[in-house]
């Protein structure tokens, strides 16, 4: 699953808002009146929203208007208020919730009161996070009864508009009035020609060190009290990354910096013990990053979409591993479908000769492969398993908008697709072994 933070401009997960809150826009109507929230009354008063794309700000309106409604509801139960205290102070929200409910409020007030004078807001804010917790944990609880592993998803950087930054500045790149002197992203490559420039303040990685990585520490033993495997994005940024000077257009002129490397993982095992994590390792990726991969164990990703552009591509399933997650493409990537209208005939051949697909149905030739694949793991967008087109991209390197507005439509979850993939699961033994090697 994409990252869970509530989003800021642009609704991109990536950008969240904070590294520890829930987005409270995910958030259950319907959980809310079992809990005796809200009435059904009010949530049967649902604005027409299109049945294939998110409206987010119509979304954001209609649901922070429930949500209202559900906390002045709340004053009436003490039960609820108590469990708010014991959430307020609890070990896992000790080290971030005050700073996100604080931030929050201000933001929804729009000023820069303290904690006096927005204390209303700031309860609420809280509430909200309680509110996620509690739906988060049964879905969770549901997910396992039923043998479901959540895997999870932690970028590598923060916004440089949210929490995580006004709260920690000594942790970035910041000059004396807090705004960033380098920002991050990635040269030129396969997704674009002028590199992804994506803005976000870089860590000052000497000074997490000084404070044994409790930063990144928590922020792990958040993600992992909500899911069960975590992919680190970007990983090939722990061991450098690629930093632009804040003025610049694009991410072409910018410098490799060391990261922190093992460090940070050894780190994180002698606070959080052995914990499944995968590395996100697409793009250009040196010896020294290969050999942290190796060295940790942890499984790389290997995607279908990028096999056919080069002899004997690591990506082309003969040459996977049994430490890798294959994917037949990931959220940067467009469906299966709308990849193979953009290859030459050239690229088509190549595809058919490996595959022997004749692209009438390649959305299921890709996931045929993936299952077959030695890779331990397999990951199918939903948009492959329903057979949408370029229409269902949910986003596009490097483009700043008309991204992150996929939505699923109810009836295109159909009991036959669903049978088909159980008849290649079963054939190619993918009834849920463990993902050897990860910690």
């Amino acid at each position: 699953m994409l990252p869970l933070g509530p989003t800021g401009f642009g609704s991109s997960p990536y950008g969240a808002l904070s590294a520890f809150a829930g987005n409270s826009l995910l958030l259950s109507p319907e959980r809310l009146v079992e809990d005796g929230l809200l009435s059904v009354s009010t949530i049967r008063d649902v604005p027409d929203f299109p049945e294939d794309r998110v409206e987010w700000d119509a979304v954001r309106n209609w649901k922070e208007r429930l949500l209202r409604c559900a906390w002045s509801r709340s004053e009436k139960s003490s039960e609820l208020r108590a469990g708010l205290d014991r959430f307020r102070n609890a070990p896992e929200q000790r080290s971030w919730l005050s700073d996100w409910a604080l931030f929050a409020a201000r933001r929804s007030a729009g000023s820069t009161g303290g904690e006096r004078e927005l204390a209303g807001e700031i309860a609420y804010q809280e509430f909200l996070q309680l509110l996620f917790s509690r739906q988060w944990a049964r879905l969770r609880e549901e997910a396992a009864r039923r043998g479901i592993t959540l895997f999870g998803d932690v970028p590598i950087y923060v916004s440089p508009d949210g929490v995580d930054v006004s709260a920690h500045p000594e942790l970035f790149a910041l000059d004396a009035s807090g705004r960033a002197l380098e920002v991050a992203g990635v040269p030129p490559d396969f997704f674009s020609t002028k590199g992804q420039l994506w803005g976000y303040p870089l860590y000052r990685w000497d000074r997490m060190e000084e404070d044994g990585f409790g930063w990144w520490i928590e922020r792990l033993r958040a993600a992992f009290l909500r899911t069960d495997v975590v992919r680190l994005d970007h990983f090939r940024g722990f061991v450098e990354y690629w930093a632009v000077p804040a003025a610049s257009v694009t991410a072409a002129n910018g410098a490799w910096r060391p990261g922190p490397g093992r460090r940070l993982f050894d780190a994180v095992e002698r606070a959080l013990g052995p914990v499944a994590l995968v590395a996100e390792d697409l793009g250009t990726i040196t010896p020294d990053v290969r050999a942290l991969l190796a060295d940790l164990g942890l499984p790389g990703m290997k995607v279908l979409q990028f096999a056919f552009f080069e002899a004997d591509s690591p990506y082309l399933p003969h040459n996977h591993v049994v430490n890798s997650v294959v994917y037949t493409g990931t959220h940067d990537n467009d469906t299966a479908r709308g990849w193979w209208g953009g290859l030459t005939r050239e690229e088509q051949q190549r595809v058919h000769d490996y595959l022997g697909s004749d692209g009438r149905e390649i959305e299921w030739d890709l996931i045929r492969a993936a299952y077959a694949s030695v890779a331990e793991r397999a990951i199918v967008p939903l948009q492959d398993v329903f057979g949408l087109g370029s229409e269902a991209r949910m986003n596009t390197p490097g483009v700043g908008a008309g991204n992150w507005s996929w939505r699923a439509r109810a009836q295109d979850f159909r009991s036959d697709r669903a049978a088909r993939l159980a008849r290649l699961a079963g054939l190619t033994g993918r009834t849920g072994r463990p993902l050897n090697g990860a910690r």
